[in-house]
């Protein structure tokens, strides 16, 4: 892993973190940063050499970022007990929603592209 990698990474993280906190802006901080972490990235002012590495390593070792969450959610573990119904419905329903909205979006889309294509043509 490569420490430069690792401080952009850390430093687009930490400037999220200031502009949430200076500004207000009702978005998280890690997504204020990782927005504008690609923007840099598209802008070309970071090179994706820098930071692949250190990113590849992250993804590798992914579960283990996610072992706190998993620990911290066994303290509600009766509260999901008590709404296992509730939770589950909301998760199926939610997905299933997803699933037709992205597939309607990407039909209708897609119709509309075609139907461009089509008036490029003739």
């Amino acid at each position: 892993m490569h420490l430069l990698g690792f401080a952009i990474l850390i430093g687009f993280y930490l400037l999220g973190i200031i502009l949430h906190t200076t500004l207000h802006i009702p978005v998280p901080a890690n997504v204020i940063g990782l927005i504008l972490f690609t923007v840099c990235l598209f802008l070309k002012w970071i090179k994706l050499e820098w930071v692949e590495t250190t990113g590849q390593f992250l993804i590798r070792h992914m579960l283990l970022l996610f072992a706190p969450f998993v620990v911290g959610t066994m303290v509600f573990f009766s509260y999901i007990g008590e709404h296992a119904l509730e939770l589950l419905v909301s998760l199926f329903a939610s997905t299933f929603g997803v699933l037709l909205l992205s597939g309607w979006s990407a039909k209708l889309l897609t119709g509309k592209r075609k139907e461009h294509e089509r008036h490029e043509s003739s």
